[in-house]
């Protein structure tokens, strides 16, 4: 397999002709995002929208808080990302870089070098005591 640049997309060649396949950067954004936002203790990511919203809104506003650079089969991705109040930031943040890098490597065969994570915010829960 070799990479070509195409509009900001993975060129995959297989061996055998049948075809060509492109991966776009920004569905790589696309799944660290919802990797990220699937892991218990992120709130959201940074400029983001949560889980809940994606299916109403574009879907151009869930890599917000993501930038992807993809060379030579290596994506190195950087996460902006809001957590919730109480949990462990570093536990967290080790459990969003397994889970983007896993999410990447096997959905689009591409090599995951670097996650890095910016804490952007604390979302502090607002609970009304009755």
């Amino acid at each position: 397999m070799e990479r070509e640049i195409d509009k900001n997309a993975v060129v995959l060649k297989e061996e055998d002709n049948v075809g060509v396949v492109q991966i776009a950067d920004d569905v790589v954004a696309m799944i660290a995002s919802l990797a990220t936002t699937e892991v218990e203790g992120v709130s959201a990511m940074a400029g983001n929208i949560t889980n809940e919203l994606m299916s109403k809104v574009g879907m151009k506003k869930l890599t917000k808080g993501v930038k992807v650079d993809v060379l030579e089969n290596n994506v190195t991705v950087d996460l902006a990302v809001t957590m919730e109040y109480g949990y462990n930031i570093p536990a967290t943040c080790q459990k969003v870089q397994a889970k983007v890098k896993s999410a990447i490597e096997n959905m689009t065969g591409l090599t995951c070098t670097d996650v890095n994570i910016r804490i952007a915010g604390v979302n502090m829960k607002n609970e009304k005591k009755n």
